[in-house]
């Protein structure tokens, strides 16, 4: 689990632009200027005086002394931290809460990012019998009837790095894509293909070739967030954008 420090419920305003929100405090009613710790669309999200979580962290070092951790949506608390699905993995795989199925011999050591190719992949795990990992993580905020979906924007990073653990399988690795969807209420998980055919077609390539793609659900409170279970994943299933119409 993380938590996060000196949290804060506040109304979203308004995003002039990727990086920055304008909230509303609900303690005082003081407008602030806050860091949105996502640099995704989030727009099935981000509707006016939706109720957001903020962690109060000044430092003479930021221009903001807010970041917006998580948004509340229909309810249920979405986590939008985009560093945080990177360490909860990690620990997650070390505790054996997140399982990587087919991995052979029992996991020794858990790193984070380590380089292969072109690509910095977030997690090697290697084994008591020699063998190697390659874990890319990616976190998952775009939902709609329970169904999750990536990404909410085109992503030729993550194009490269399916491409590249593909390739990684070819010299020995074994490779795994894993989505950590950031909120609880989820019964399934896909790629967002119409968003982004190429990737779907890569992971489905992949697959066919050993490539292991697998999502975690997790549970979300304003100032905490906790891997809870696996969910199925299904490259074939449609996701309806519910962006499609803003």
């Amino acid at each position: 689990m993380i938590t996060y420090p000196n949290v804060h419920l506040a109304h979203f305003m308004n995003r002039p632009n990727r990086f920055i929100a304008e909230c509303r405090l609900q303690e005082t009613g003081e407008m602030v200027t806050v860091h949105v710790k996502n640099t995704g669309r989030c727009k099935e999200l981000f509707h006016p005086e939706v109720e957001v979580a903020l962690s109060y962290q000044p430092s003479p070092k930021r221009k903001t002394d807010y970041d917006l951790i998580a948004v509340k949506k229909n309810k249920a608390w979405f986590n939008i931290d985009s560093q945080v699905p990177n360490a909860l993995a990690a620990q997650a795989i070390q505790d054996g809460v997140i399982i990587l199925p087919g991995l052979k011999g029992n996991i020794v050591s858990v790193k984070r990012e380590k380089r292969f190719a072109q690509s910095q992949f977030d997690i090697l795990v290697e084994t008591d019998t020699g063998n190697q990992a390659f874990v890319e993580v990616k976190g998952m905020t775009l939902e709609n009837h329970a169904l999750g979906a990536f990404p909410d924007a085109p992503t030729l990073r993550g194009l490269k790095h399916v491409t590249e653990l593909i390739e990684a399988m070819n010299e020995g690795y074994q490779s795994y894509v894993l989505f950590v969807a950031q909120f609880e209420k989820i019964e399934a998980a896909t790629i967002h293909t119409t968003m982004q055919p190429a990737l779907a077609e890569m992971i489905l390539l992949g697959q066919h070739q050993g490539l292991s793609v697998i999502t975690y659900n997790c549970l979300v409170t304003p100032d905490t967030i906790a891997i809870e279970h696996q969910v199925p994943f299904d490259v074939t299933k449609t996701f309806e954008d519910p962006n499609s119409e803003r």
